[in-house]
């Protein structure tokens, strides 16, 4: 296994929730995320899928899978692998294995015991069936993250061997070769305590493991938790005690506990743009209506040998504009015209209109102000239903004009077509209304006169926040400047609770004395913090919780709290990738987040040696027609400049090296993309 083998896997979300609602599914960007970081490019995810709890569907979609005429290497599933009713993934599997992999249960199964002894409840199989490998994974992103994780490095070698690969030639080097190969070795396995690869840095419950240099703070039946103001300085932790999550982690936390979208009901009016509709929509009635013409010109009624050549007398007029009951009351007869305009409907008897420019004027009233004879010009033959809109041939009433999930854009077709079929409200999810607030003892409102004192700094966070979120079409609360006392703090933080549905913070969220949101979140709002730190450059410190509260009906809900960092730019940068996903998870917006889209450098970029990088960066169309991204200049956090003109957020991998001009990165879109000729 010298050259990589290039192997395909599938992805498959057993849940009855997820079936229903797939943005309640975490689990797969998990996966997707080993597939991607952990496996050097050798892998491609082909397809994932979702299916409920149910034996025949979890084997349909496998043997699917695994019997096609170009099977994939490996499948995953995660869910339903526990002891609950629902639970019937190892049932529905098993029968379908060829060979079992009993080897590949066991290094699931003592990673997950290196863990927790609650790893003993799970029910993993694995085997081959056919040519393809198929492994159980727990429904718990982070659980079916570590299994994937424990077997990840041999399952090339699984898969190679389960599609008819030579075995002898596989095994040549022997099994030093391959653990060399394959990046393990057995230390790895047969001291499960020492995975420093996947344990160390994601997860609360194993801080009684040796991992070196790695100091806690809290035992290891408790959750980190942030200082504690009452201790003083000489008491507090000297680094933080969250865990350093990676950003798809950190997203995969987001989407798990942030709150599902409520339905409303909406008028159609302008306010309607942005939002998302929570149920089909049908037409009421028919559009047309009526039998219209599409053209000025003149109504007739057509004879049977369709011969219209002649001239003849214009005995009505139809225009678009609604008419009294007499004027509409005239029928047509073969041998007369009626004057209609484009719109306008049909006078009773008339079968097809003829265009305008088809006829001349022969005669008019004596007053000249009026049509009394035309000729019509028709060289062929003219058939019934010619230039004629029927009854319904835009749209049936009963059709379903838009479904649940589609957003409203401001181009106005949805509005436009709403309208047309008479549907005046419609059922939408709620967008929250978000609450945006700085703290600081030094901070200082941005308009404020006069010159700075020494150690005041002028709100630029909050200002920039509002805007971003109003231009993303949400309703905006301003909280203010918080001092750095934790009863102030408190007190703005309840009163914001209870007005809003979602916090954004800045500042305070770092290991000093006076950083108060997280004790203040944590300890005395009995908030939980589901990160405090992203292995990210800008914007490490980003947190992300929930706060139980009570909503305007007196019910008890979760609000979710970001606090992110002080410095403008990393502020920027962690709202556009963590707040607004959620953000769009509330309003049902799907998929969430910035669109990502792939770019070529237009110059060299220096990468971070430590952190992914989220480059603050210019894309254009260039002449091609290939997007282009340049920086927008220094990238230090605390330089607010950095955001100005950008549009995009590269994503950079860490690294020593360089990328060059002309490589291929991905980029997560903020604005609209611009022409180079612009």
């Amino acid at each position: 296994m010298s050259s990589k083998p290039n192997l395909t896997a599938a992805v498959l979300i057993v849940s009855t929730t997820a079936a229903k609602d797939p943005s309640t599914d975490a689990a797969n960007v998990a996966l997707r995320n080993v597939f991607d970081q952990s496996g050097g490019g050798q892998w491609t995810v082909t397809e994932s899928k979702i299916v409920s709890d149910v034996t025949t569907q979890i084997q349909r979609q496998i043997t699917h899978w695994a019997d096609a005429a170009e099977p994939v290497n490996l499948i995953v599933t995660t869910g339903g692998t526990g002891f609950a009713i629902a639970d019937h993934t190892p049932e529905a599997i098993s029968v379908l294995l060829h060979k079992q992999a009993p080897g590949l249960v066991h290094g699931m199964l003592a990673a997950s015991l290196a863990v927790t002894p609650f790893a003993m409840m799970s029910r993993p199989v694995a085997g081959v069936r056919n040519r393809t490998v198929i492994i159980t994974l727990p429904g718990s992103p982070k659980g079916a993250k570590e299994n994937l994780e424990a077997v990840f490095k041999t399952l090339p070698h699984a898969c190679l061997q389960a599609a008819g690969a030579n075995s002898r030639a596989l095994h040549s080097g022997g099994v030093k070769k391959l653990e060399q190969d394959a990046g393990v070795a057995a230390s790895d396995h047969a001291k499960p305590h020492s995975h420093d690869h996947h344990h160390n840095h994601s997860h609360h419950h194993h801080d009684g493991h040796n991992h070196g240099s790695l100091v806690r703070h809290t035992q290891p039946s408790e959750n980190p938790k942030s200082n504690d103001p009452t201790l003083g300085p000489s008491r507090r932790h000297r680094e933080s005690p969250f865990p350093m999550l990676s950003v798809a982690d950190a997203l995969a936390l987001i989407t798990q506990h942030t709150p599902r979208p409520t339905a409303v009901p909406a008028r159609i009016d302008s306010g309607l743009v942005g939002a998302v509709l929570a149920q089909d929509v049908a037409a009421r009635e028919d559009v047309p209506a009526f039998r219209a013409s599409i053209v000025d010109g003149y109504a007739v009624v057509v004879p049977a040998d369709g011969n219209l050549r002649g001239v003849f007398p214009v005995t009505a007029v139809s225009h678009a504009a609604p008419e009294g009951e007499d004027a509409a009351a005239a029928t047509l007869v073969e041998g007369q015209v009626a004057r209609i305009t484009t719109g306008a409907p049909l006078p009773p008897g008339a079968t097809s209109v003829i265009m305008v420019e088809d006829t001349v004027l022969v005669s008019g009233t004596e007053d000249g102000r009026e049509e009394r004879e035309v000729e019509i010009l028709a060289g062929g033959v003219v058939r019934e239903g010619e230039n004629v809109r029927e009854v319904g041939s835009d749209i049936r009433e009963g059709t379903v004009i838009l479904a649940k999930g589609d957003q409203v854009s401001a181009v106005g077709g949805e509005i436009g077509l709403l309208a047309a079929v008479g549907v005046a409200e419609v059922q939408v999810y709620r967008r929250p209304l978000v609450g945006v607030l700085s703290t600081g003892d030094e901070i200082v409102e941005a308009d404020r006169p006069g010159a700075l004192r020494l150690g005041e700094v002028r709100d630029t966070n909050r200002p920039t926040l509002i805007s971003a979120a109003r231009g993303w079409g949400y309703e905006v609360v301003d909280l203010g400047i918080a001092s750095d006392q934790p009863g102030s703090l408190e007190e703005v933080l309840r009163q914001a609770l209870r007005q809003v549905d979602l916090v954004i913070t800045t500042g305070g969220v770092s290991m000093g004395e006076l950083d108060l949101l997280k004790p203040t979140i944590e300890r005395t709002l009995g908030g939980t913090i589901h990160f405090g730190r992203v292995a990210m450059k800008p914007g490490k410190p980003a947190t992300f919780a929930t706060v139980p509260a009570k909503n305007n009906a007196g019910e008890r809900v979760e609000k979710v709290v970001f606090s992110l960092p002080g410095n403008p730019a990393s502020a920027l940068v962690t709202f556009h990738l963590f707040v607004l996903p959620s953000l769009h998870q509330m309003s049902g917006v799907s998929p969430p987040g910035l669109t990502r889209v792939p770019v070529v450098l237009a110059h060299d970029f220096r990468l971070d040696k430590s952190r992914p990088e989220y480059h603050r960066a210019v894309v254009s169309v260039t002449a091609d027609g290939l997007l282009s991204a340049a920086s927008t200049g220094g990238q230090r956090s605390s330089t607010v400049g950095s955001m100005k003109g950008a549009n995009a957020l590269l994503c950079l991998p860490s690294g020593s090296e360089q990328l060059r001009k002309g490589a291929k990165v991905d980029a997560l879109l903020m604005g609209n993309i611009r022409n180079d000729d612009a």
